[in-house]
């Protein structure tokens, strides 16, 4: 059984992000945990991380915010046990919000997101700073999920021929076995120039053992501009990338084709950390 993570921001509640762990859960039953989540100023939002550099006053928490928070608690407890979920629900009210998330996520084997609701009315962007910075920080795989969406029945594995996508397409098949009978595309776009699809041998011996139904293909397109495009016809995917290193993340949002497809809200994203 895997240990899945609801993340909310208390006062906005995902519909789809719910409605994505209740289907997974009736193929193969979970432990869902909701984590629900403070509004916080951008500003301290890593500043309380393992307890260093914790600002001299924590803004305290409205109570009209706390009475949001806890009706959303109550909606998700209904929901777990209407539909025969084991659940457990976490909450901090304090301004730990991000910080509590990546600690929750070090104990977890995926985290699901909202990508419209997570702190929709905060940050700058689309993705806006608290989606971007949660899915920097946390410790395990992520999916992020737009509020209308179809439930994926094609995987468009997304394959650059770097260790970052390699270990995200491992990850994806190690936590979604469910997904392993579903039609799969191994995408390759052209970056660079590049002709041939990267250790060609080697990721179609590891992706055909995992997907069945599997279909190699390179694009002929410019990634960076178009690859989110022809992702939006596919309205049934659910598209897998890695997350590349860390000191390379500046780039996965400002250069990088995964920002597009999350900013269009159109499919499911799965997202691999190491």
């Amino acid at each position: 059984m895997r240990k899945i993570i609801l993340a909310f921001d208390g006062i906005h509640y995902s519909e789809s992000s719910f409605d994505f762990a209740k289907r997974l859960n009736e193929i193969n039953p979970i432990l869902l945990t909701g984590v629900f989540l403070p509004q916080t100023s951008y500003a301290n939002i890593w500043s309380y991380a393992d307890g260093v550099g914790a600002p001299m006053f924590v803004p305290a928490i409205e109570d009209a915010e706390i009475d949001l928070i806890e009706k959303n608690i109550q909606k998700f407890e209904t929901a777990c046990q209407r539909n025969g979920i084991e659940y457990r629900t976490h909450k901090d009210f304090n301004d730990l919000a991000l910080p509590e998330l990546k600690k929750e996520s070090r104990f977890a084997d995926l985290m699901i997101i909202g990508s419209e609701r997570f702190y929709e009315n905060m940050g700058v962007g689309d993705p806006n700073n608290y989606l971007k910075e949660a899915i920097h920080n946390i410790e395990c795989c992520v999916i992020v999920v737009p509020e209308k969406y179809k439930f994926p029945d094609v995987n468009i594995l997304a394959y650059d021929g770097s260790e970052s996508a390699v270990f995200a397409i491992k990850q994806f098949a190690y936590l979604l076995p469910e997904f392993s009978g579903n039609a799969t595309l191994l995408t390759y776009a052209n970056l660079e120039g590049e002709v041939n699809l990267p250790n060609e041998a080697y990721i179609e011996e590891l992706t055909g053992r995992h997907f069945p139904d599997l279909t190699v293909s390179k694009l002929d397109i410019d990634s960076k501009k178009y690859f989110s495009t022809w992702v939006a016809d596919k309205k049934t995917a659910i598209v897998v990338a890695g997350a590349f290193s860390r000191s390379a993340f500046s780039q996965f949002f400002n250069k990088s084709f995964v920002r597009d497809i999350i900013k269009q809200h159109n499919v499911p994203v799965f997202i691999g950390h190491k």
